[in-house]
């Protein structure tokens, strides 16, 4: 028998996400054509919305599908059997893209990196350059890594390209950081930003997209891998966006209304707001670290990231006790440790819709559960955010 949980689910993993009501209430309507002028219009303007919060003026091409299948469609649009593409080593979900891509035929060359600091940039750079015949075709980066908690700078990593003169693209995850962490795609560079709904958009899973610039667009047209569903040059010719069959139409106007609220807001505002409370975990980590205690994952404090907080255990101590607890006995729900890092980590998600009571709930469940899971640590976790957050200043500030 299911136990019954009263009160309102605190959900704190990394993604999918919090839904707010009135995204939920925007795309609970009946189903209409997607040739219908009323619904062609709110595709227009989410999508209008979107390339706003993306940076881009670029095509963007839409799935119905996960991330994982914006990853195929643009590798499969990009490459052709025998390119070599120069994967950076983040955690779990570079190998995830770097696994996927090798199936296809394409040759994955990684950029080694510390998973707790993430890649040295220099380490980039040498490779680069020593590619005089500029046989990489593409450079791969996920932005946020949603396992470990850490970011890597696109900027330099921008940088380290053209100041090695080398001509490969540009390729971005940024599913775990769109609309969570600053970022620009024209502006930056970026040549093929690859996304998803389920997190800082504030949707459902289940759409994704890849973003394009000009010249990936010309790439395109000389790639060699079969294709259908993702076939770009299929999509293109078609009205909505690209899709090849049915336009899952309710996420649209989903999409509608988080690109509204996310404007009303202020794009500046939302990226603040989650530093600051991002900051707030940060810092309840920290204090929770004493008495041997957890720490964060990420030890590089300039790359950690302002959408998930990893909390790693010592040795022999079981993550996924802390988190049965959480779930059992509070109702709250946290991000737990894939591959290598299962049972050794969970993870507090900070992004999307939520504010300083939701983050401090989650904190003050965590912190129980470390001490009814019998987890060595010091107290105050609470209480070292609260601190933070009370000294911030009014919200409408940031």
């Amino acid at each position: 028998m299911v136990k019954l949980r009263r009160g309102r689910h605190f959900f704190a993993a990394p993604g999918p996400t919090n839904i707010p009501d009135p995204v939920l209430r925007a795309m609970d309507r009946p189903t209409v054509d997607f040739n219908d002028p009323e619904f062609l219009a709110v595709f227009d303007r989410a999508v209008a919305g979107l390339k706003r919060i993306l940076g881009t003026t670029g095509h963007v091409f839409l799935y119905a599908a996960s991330g994982h299948g914006a990853w195929e469609g643009t590798m499969l649009n990009l490459f052709s059997p025998g390119d070599r593409v120069l994967m950076v080593e983040s955690g779990y979900f570079s190998e995830a893209w770097g696994l996927l891509s090798a199936k296809h035929g394409i040759l994955v060359e990684t950029v080694a990196a510390d998973w707790r600091r993430g890649v040295d940039l220099g380490a980039i750079a040498e490779r680069l350059a020593a590619d005089r015949g500029h046989q990489i075709r593409a450079l791969c980066v996920v932005h946020n890594e949603t396992l470990t908690g850490v970011t890597l700078p696109l900027g330099e990593i921008r940088a380290a390209l053209d100041a090695a003169g080398h001509p490969a693209l540009l390729l971005a995850d940024t599913i775990s950081s769109l609309g969570s962490m600053e970022f620009a795609m024209d502006e930056g560079g970026i040549d093929a930003v690859v996304g998803g709904s389920q997190k800082g958009l504030m949707l459902p899973a289940g759409m994704s997209f890849t973003a394009v610039s000009a010249r990936a667009l010309a790439a395109s047209a000389k790639a060699g891998l079969p294709r259908h569903y993702f076939d770009w040059r299929m999509m293109i010719e078609r009205r909505h966006g690209g899709f090849v069959g049915t336009v899952p139409v309710a996420f649209f106007w989903g999409l509608d209304e988080a690109v509204r609220r996310i404007e009303e807001e202020g794009l500046a505002a939302v990226l603040a707001r989650h530093h600051r409370l991002a900051e707030a975990v940060r810092r309840a980590v920290a204090a929770w670290a004493g008495n041997a205690g957890p720490e964060i994952f990420c030890t590089d404090a300039a790359r950690r990231s302002d959408s998930v907080t990893t909390v790693l255990l010592a040795e022999g101590v079981d993550a996924e006790a802390v988190r049965t607890v959480a779930l059992e006995r509070f109702n709250v729900g946290l991000g737990s440790g894939l591959g290598r890092l299962n049972g050794r980590v969970f993870r507090i998600g900070h992004l999307g819709d939520l504010n300083e009571p939701m983050v401090l709930g989650a904190l003050a469940a965590v912190e129980m559960a470390l001490g009814l899971a019998g987890v060595p640590h010091a107290p105050g976790g609470v209480a070292a955010a609260m601190e933070w957050l009370g000294r911030q200043g009014p919200a409408e500030t940031f």
